[in-house]
């Protein structure tokens, strides 16, 4: 059993290093994409927009392809079909392939996240601890290593198919080759949790009331305002760096990349704070870790001061997803049974993108018409609602009288290949 649960957790980590490098490398090498296709500054916005919709599209549609098929399955062909259309966006030459890439990226990317996060809370059931943050931070070193990669695609001026080509010939049979060794806990796609599954997953589809506005409503809202605070990052650190606290052009790249560094500290040791304090003070500390770091942002007389803001953002923003995936995956299997908790993750996976699509306009909309120190407020007031909900984050007692669900050893040595 123990061969089970570390050949699953080792390769679903690889999964979540994968997308963090395929994810990075589109998203930071969006102006050669733009050249390569001559998409407009008028065009493009459409089309960075249908990423996360058609990504919401197909968290929506994993929410009922996991009524018959395991979590396992869909991560498997998912991740093959990000890595390919991410080398046709590289490969293409009209606008017309762009938009057919782009559009079966957004689709796999959404049954992807949702799936990997599905296989992520049950192989936490399964080992009774804290490890949902380890697999986020494995999304996170994969996020450096794809910026990295683009940098020097950038640097030596690559053609994208060659950038994006030598990374997809490694990552893609890696990427089979684990898969073999999934574990599908929780109910992931057994005979024995199929009905379940499939009237709990009904019935949230149905618009159940209790099931989306009790169980959900409060992750829901802390997801996308966690996403709004991390696009505010990704999308205006730079420009709020050099134009309002006068950093050079050099300097005002450096936030970013030091956002994603501490992110990916502050989740590579934060399962440690969960398993010692629990989850609700790890969010309670990380919502006003994260406030504190919007306010120094929004109050910065200069660049190095501006830096620590954005350094403390890092620290505070990176425990809050993880955490909310693990909670609502937990407080829906409570409540509803086993095969809710992959539902419930796949729903709140589409305010993932949600958040993603609110946060750079609105942050772009407040500057314009107020001033990007006053807008920075708005998220740091967003992310503090986090505090409301926190208690939402307690583990509640299980049916051996704990705070903490045990290994489940009928489900876990159930791997996506029969181990």
């Amino acid at each position: 059993m123990t061969d089970v649960l570390r050949r699953g957790r080792a390769s679903l980590a690889f999964s979540f290093f994968a997308q963090g490098v395929a994810f990075a490398l589109l998203v930071t090498r969006i102006p050669a994409i733009q050249d390569r296709y001559g998409v407009s500054d008028a065009l493009l916005p459409a089309f960075l927009a249908a990423v996360p919709i058609l990504a919401g599209v197909g968290s929506v549609a994993t929410e009922r392809l996991v009524r018959r098929i395991p979590p396992s399955r869909l991560l498997r062909w998912s991740q093959p079909v990000v890595l390919l259309a991410l080398l046709g966006v590289g490969a293409g030459e009209r606008l017309v392939e762009l938009g057919v890439a782009l559009a079966a990226f957004g689709l796999a990317v959404g049954g992807l996240d949702a799936s990997m996060n599905m296989l992520g809370v049950s192989l936490q059931r399964s080992y009774g601890r804290s490890i949902m943050l380890s697999f986020h931070a494995a999304y996170s070193l994969g996020g450096i290593v794809g910026a990295s990669l683009a940098w020097v695609g950038a640097h030596w001026d690559l053609a994208l198919v060659m950038s994006y080509l030598p990374v997809v010939v490694v990552l893609l049979p890696a990427a089979l080759v684990g898969s073999r060794w999934y574990v599908d806990g929780g109910g992931g796609g057994s005979e024995r949790d199929e009905g379940v599954r499939g009237d709990v997953v009904a019935g949230a589809s149905g618009g159940s009331g209790p099931f989306v506005f009790k169980v959900l409503l409060p992750f829901c809202l802390v997801m996308t305002f966690a996403y709004i605070g991390d696009s505010t990052v990704s999308n205006w650190s730079a420009k709020y760096l050099q134009d309002v606290l006068g950093s050079s052009e050099q300097m005002a790249t450096v936030p970013y990349n030091v956002y994603m560094i501490t992110t990916l500290l502050g989740r590579a040791i934060g399962d440690l704070g969960v398993r010692r304090f629990g989850a609700v003070a790890v969010v309670r500390m990380g919502a006003l870790v994260a406030a504190g770091g919007f306010a120094v942002v929004a109050g910065a007389p200069g660049a190095w001061v501006g830096m620590l803001g954005f350094t403390l953002l890092g620290v505070g923003l990176c425990v809050l997803v993880p955490q909310t995936f693990a909670a609502a995956g937990r407080l829906a299997s409570e409540r509803f049974g086993p095969g809710a908790s992959d539902a419930a993750i796949a729903r709140l996976n589409v305010f993932n993108y949600v958040g993603f699509l609110i946060g750079s306009p609105l942050v772009g909309a407040l500057g314009d018409a107020w001033n990007y120190r006053g807008a920075m407020l708005v998220p740091m007031v967003l992310v503090l609602v986090t505090l409301v909900y926190a208690r939402s984050f307690a583990a509640q007692p299980d049916r051996y009288g704990g705070g903490h669900e045990r290994p489940r050893t009928a489900d876990v040595g159930r791997g996506s290949n029969g181990l």
